[in-house]
């Protein structure tokens, strides 16, 4: 996932209440890491494939993941957000809920003043 689209997921994901932060997985890769209840984190499509999965991670060890989910290569910005928000990661492998859960209260939008002098102090 390019940073742009990343960062779109992670703002729409936080609007939606959604602990989601950028993940920068290399020089020019990233992702979406979303913090879960119990202190794992599921960090989203900083492998550099095409398909939209995740590893389940706590305290860096390996939990559980998503397998890729099928079509997810052609997925939308709006459609990455909607998979992410419905996965369910109570079991080991995780698996998409048919209806996302309702939305929390939104979240405030990541970087502060220095993504706001990043993007040139444009309202939005």
């Amino acid at each position: 996932m390019d940073e742009n689209r990343a960062r779109l997921v992670v703002d729409a994901l936080r609007e939606r209440g959604v602990p989601a932060h950028l993940e920068r997985a290399g020089v020019s890769q990233f992702g979406v890491r979303v913090m879960l209840p119990d202190g794992r984190q599921a960090i989203w499509d900083t492998d550099g494939t095409a398909g939209l999965e995740a590893q389940v991670m706590r305290d860096g060890v390996l939990v559980g993941f998503v397998p890729v989910i099928d079509g997810s290569e052609h997925f939308t910005e709006h459609q990455v957000v909607e998979a992410i928000a419905r996965t369910d990661y109570d079991q080991p492998i995780a698996r998409q809920r048919r209806t996302a859960p309702p939305p929390a209260p939104p979240l405030p939008r990541e970087g502060g003043f220095f993504r706001r002098f990043r993007e040139g102090f444009r309202d939005r």
